[in-house]
């Protein structure tokens, strides 16, 4: 059996930690990143939760904390324009889709920033979703007509182009600075 010194350990320890991976991956916060945040509203006005994006390395992170939805699971998307007018949410308009590409993570001439991953809610009428989009910025975001975040009735099927057969659109919030 062969005993390491503390100078080899240390010497090890320090040679596999620059293997590692760096703070500039997509995803890692930012120091002093912008953030947005939107009240999610049903189309009676009820409180529906939050979504935050952080602007991290790389992309923006998005974290919507919903509740009072029916349980199931429901399509989540950020949406072009940054109003939420009664009863359909038609207002916001359609995905928020900077480079042009078709919607779905499943399609293969996609997806667009705007498609998130399925919010699944629970029996509580509670669901949480976290997810980093590379290449998303908060200027994007923020633009003059703002954008917004929907969550739809139905589950997204990730591929059909332009929204993936998520339905009807029951919750919405507009994402503002701070």
């Amino acid at each position: 059996m062969r005993i390491m010194t503390i100078g080899t350990a240390a010497a090890l320890v320090l040679g596999l930690s620059a293997c590692g991976k760096s703070h500039a991956e997509v995803g890692a916060p930012v120091a002093d990143g912008a953030v947005a945040t939107a009240s999610l509203r049903t189309a009676d006005g009820t409180d529906a939760g939050r979504v935050t994006a952080h602007e991290v390395v790389g992309g923006l992170r998005f974290t919507i904390d919903a509740k009072g939805l029916p349980p199931g699971t429901h399509g989540a998307h950020v949406h072009m324009t940054g109003t939420c007018t009664p009863p359909d949410f038609a207002s916001a308009g359609g995905h928020w889709n900077p480079t042009g590409m078709k919607h779905g993570s499943m399609n293969p001439a996609g997806p667009h920033e705007g498609d998130l991953p399925n919010l699944i809610v629970g029996t509580d009428g509670r669901g949480t979703l976290g997810i980093t989009v590379p290449g998303a910025t908060m200027a994007g975001l923020l633009d003059a007509d703002g954008s917004a975040i929907v969550v739809h009735a139905a589950p997204d099927d990730l591929m059909t182009d332009p929204s993936g057969n998520s339905g009807a659109r029951i919750a919405c919030g507009v994402f503002a600075a701070g």
